[in-house]
């Protein structure tokens, strides 16, 4: 196998979690980073509209540009990812296809539901509940939280923080929620 068709391929759990894992010490011992990246927005804002909004008023330089930084990789992974080591087709099984099938989505043809997440359906009610009002509940809740997913999941975790266990405890539950009590309604 050559190292092209290694990264094109899903790694196992045992192999990509604990690399992620490892970035959580890696970071810290290289710069006292945290492996997060909900506050880049927060960060965006205060650089580019800088107002009397007390929330913005902060060093961001300070703080921000190590965030700046990730955020570019992530960019450019996703990139190197998604277009150039992307995988012809995503393989769900045979049981996830029917289920969502039953939810009424049948078009599998790329990474998500072409019903739902298309320029054609943005304006039917479950795209603008799904993306809109969806969005605007994940960027409140992040705020909410004090962070996003990977900044408790992987760094509060990381650090035994009881903050981040109660935040990832509501992660899992609304997660659950949504998928097998709202989508159900919504889709």
């Amino acid at each position: 196998m050559d190292l092209i068709e290694l990264f094109r391929r899903p790694w196992p759990w045992y192999v990509a979690g604990p690399l992620i894992g490892l970035m959580v010490p890696l970071l810290l011992w290289i710069g006292n980073y945290q492996f997060g990246i909900s506050s880049n927005l927060r960060h965006i804002c205060a650089a580019v509209f800088p107002s009397k909004i007390e929330y913005f008023k902060y060093d961001w330089k300070r703080i921000g540009l190590w965030n700046f930084a990730f955020l570019g990789g992530i960019v450019v992974g996703g990139f190197i990812g998604g277009w150039m080591l992307a995988s012809p087709a995503v393989h769900l099984s045979v049981g996830a296809r029917a289920q969502i099938a039953a939810l009424g989505l049948t078009d599998f043809s790329g990474l998500m539901p072409r019903e739902v997440f298309s320029f054609a359906s943005l304006f039917s009610l479950r795209t603008f509940v799904s993306v809109v009002i969806g969005g605007f509940l994940v960027g409140f809740g992040t705020v909410y939280a004090g962070g996003c997913t990977s900044g408790h999941g992987i760094t509060g975790l990381a650090n035994l923080d009881k903050a981040s266990l109660i935040a990832v405890l509501g992660f899992f539950v609304g997660g659950l929620f949504a998928t097998f009590l709202l989508l159900p309604v919504i889709l």
